[in-house]
């Protein structure tokens, strides 16, 4: 989770890989990036745990950038409001739901 401009955002990457928070706000044409605290989103998804939300923000009204990386992979997996369990999806699906901006925003790409 991240803040654009002080709005809140997900950033969605492998992970293997880091935010490039440089990069991120470049391809958010923002002039302010920053990494948000558990405290600013712990509420904003009720019945996911934090850390674990499912990378559908397009659903609470937030921006949501992917890294080409996972753009490129045939299927995505994240976690599915827990931590025990997780959900794959075809990218393309994936992509058609939720309209992610991608861009690349992590160290490595």
């Amino acid at each position: 989770m991240v803040k654009v401009d002080g709005k809140m955002a997900m950033a969605v990457l492998p992970a293997s890989r880091k935010v490039d928070f440089e990069r991120l706000k470049a391809a958010a044409r923002s002039d302010n990036v920053e990494l948000a605290g558990e405290q600013a989103f712990r509420d904003m998804f009720p019945g996911c745990e934090v850390g674990a939300m499912p990378p559908f923000g397009n659903l609470y009204d937030m921006d949501v950038y992917v890294s080409r990386a996972l753009a490129e992979d045939e299927e995505i997996a994240f976690n599915a409001g827990s931590h025990t369990e997780l959900i794959q999806v075809a990218y393309k699906d994936f992509e058609r739901l939720v309209k992610p901006k991608v861009a690349r925003i992590a160290f490595g790409e």
